[in-house]
């Protein structure tokens, strides 16, 4: 008798919310996990808005989640700011650590965006 063939999962669609400073730290170790526990078969997009976005500034980040970031984002992690938040805390793009784009209608119009393209939402 045959055994069947294993069905191949198909790849991991994730947007990762996070507004909430207090788990910057937290989120970006959920989205390390993420990748290692799928063996980085996942697209991850990582929209954030709010209090957290102060974390993520180039002047006065954390050497941790620096380094945290950047190696996020080599393995693929597209990370998109929320222009109203940017705007609200005067932060333009390139006060932010390399990678980010901008989610131009607001950071929340880019998560129904991605959960309207299929990608499962998260917010730790």
């Amino acid at each position: 008798m045959a055994t069947a063939a294993p069905v191949a999962s198909p790849r991991q669609r994730v947007a990762y919310h996070l507004d909430d400073i207090d788990k910057v730290a937290f989120v970006l170790g959920n989205i390390k996990n993420h990748y290692e526990g799928t063996g980085g078969e996942v697209d991850i997009v990582l929209v954030v808005h709010g209090p957290a976005l102060a974390a993520f500034k180039r002047s006065g980040a954390s050497a941790a989640i620096s380094s945290r970031f950047a190696g996020l984002v080599k393995k693929g992690m597209t990370p998109h700011a929320c222009a109203n938040t940017m705007h609200g805390m005067d932060i333009a793009l390139p006060d932010l650590f390399e990678g980010f784009a901008s989610a131009n209608a607001g950071g929340v119009v880019k998560l129904v965006e991605l959960q309207a393209a299929g990608y499962a939402y998260l917010r730790p």
